[in-house]
């Protein structure tokens, strides 16, 4: 099963692939859309879904995994952010999947086992379990293959 985990931004939204079968996890592609600053919103919301479209359509994933938007003290960015996860929950729906929703401690807990750990924590068990060279980069990116890795051990096939 192909997995989809995309962690929401709108300067910078994270994804990873990762295919999972008989319990064993491979990276099919992972990494981030980049939008511009000072870029007009509407673009920028454009890019991203565009781009996860053709990620979308390219690898025809069976299932994605959005992490949940979690309350920010800057509510312009917290709006901007939720803005671009729409169109990444739009992007799933319009190919036929029901994107599933995880918090950053679910994410945490299905990858490490502590729903606690710190964030490099998280990336170094996302390194061990893909079995990488190095850690993904950028952040955002490893992000999204913790997301894939939490769906696919939260899910019931």
């Amino acid at each position: 099963m192909i997995i989809l985990g995309v962690d929401p931004g709108i300067a910078t939204v994270g994804y990873g692939l990762v295919n999972y079968e008989k319990n064993k996890f491979t990276a099919s592609d992972y990494g981030a859309i980049i939008t511009p600053a000072h870029t007009p919103m509407e673009d920028r919301l454009e890019q991203v879904y565009d781009e996860l479209k053709k990620l979308i359509d390219y690898y025809r994933p069976e299932a994605m995994a959005v992490e949940e938007l979690f309350f920010n003290t800057n509510s312009k960015t917290a709006i901007h952010v939720a803005q671009a996860r729409g169109v990444i929950l739009l992007a799933g729906i319009k190919a036929g999947i029901k994107p599933a929703e995880y918090t950053p401690l679910q994410v945490k807990q299905a990858v490490t086992g502590y729903g606690r750990a710190e964030k490099q924590q998280v990336m170094s068990m996302v390194k061990m379990l893909l079995n990488l060279e190095k850690i993904p980069r950028p952040d955002d990116a490893a992000d999204g293959l913790a997301l894939a890795i939490c769906h696919a051990h939260t899910m019931r096939f």
